[in-house]
């Protein structure tokens, strides 16, 4: 059986990775699957990415990079992520990797005119979420955990709206009918939230964030998390 591939754009923060963990690890536990069921590529440093044919779909994972940046691995990704859209190899891009989707088929990517999105935040499904063999079975609102300064400031065309936030319209999106792009983590649970803030804390100060209230105002966010069972179940891999 095909394995599903994660695409690793970067790594957490180190303070995080203390404990031997990372995004992909989040990622497969979010999943409820094996760890032999995956492959893992770290495109970030370069290693090759496999054949479209030999893998059940991918999830791309967030980055400390931007993808605005254009760098030579990331464009390869974008490459191939396309080359996977056209091809309707199932993908999931979360945070970079939803901005990096929307970059390779046309969107736009840039810093968001109002700043950053951190904490647990609000996310409220669009009428079409409802028709959306992923996002059909969410709630019409629930949490998910949010850190980013770049957003999706265009869709590609042809793109459907899933998802929007106070802060950030573009929270998730759709791709013909095997790719969704999501701006929030759903990799994330509360206790990673917290760390983000709390390693993050100085420049969040100088910008004016109240860090006592964000810290309140992170919870658990089983619906968003739901997701990756949901793609895992869409790919075959469970």
């Amino acid at each position: 059986m095909k394995p599903l591939l994660i695409v690793k754009t970067g790594q957490t923060l180190p303070a995080l990775r203390s404990n031997g963990e990372d995004f992909e690890d989040w990622i497969i536990r979010g999943m409820a699957i094996d760890v032999g069921r995956v492959l893992l590529v770290s495109a970030y440093a370069d290693e090759l990415l496999p054949e479209l044919d030999d893998i059940a779909g991918m999830i791309v994972t967030g980055s400390p990079a931007m993808v605005t940046d254009q760098a030579q691995w990331s464009e390869r990704c974008a490459g191939y992520i396309g080359d996977a859209v056209k091809r309707s190899v199932p993908v999931l891009g979360i945070c970079y990797g939803h901005q990096l989707l929307a970059h390779a088929c046309g969107g736009a990517v840039g810093y968001h005119p109002q700043g950053r999105e951190i904490g647990t935040v609000a996310i409220e499904n669009t009428a079409a979420a409802q028709r959306d063999s992923l996002f059909g079975a969410m709630p019409s609102r629930f949490l998910g955990h949010t850190t980013h300064s770049q957003s999706v400031l265009r869709l590609p065309e042809g793109a459907v709206l899933l998802a929007s936030s106070a802060h950030d319209v573009h929270q998730a999106f759709r791709l013909g009918e095997n790719a969704w792009g999501v701006q929030f983590h759903p990799e994330f649970d509360a206790e990673i939230m917290r760390g983000y803030v709390g390693e993050r804390r100085a420049i969040l100060l100088a910008e004016g964030y109240d860090i006592d209230r964000l810290i309140a105002g992170v919870f658990e966010t089983p619906e968003a998390t739901h997701l990756l069972r949901e793609f895992a179940l869409l790919t075959g891999v469970t």
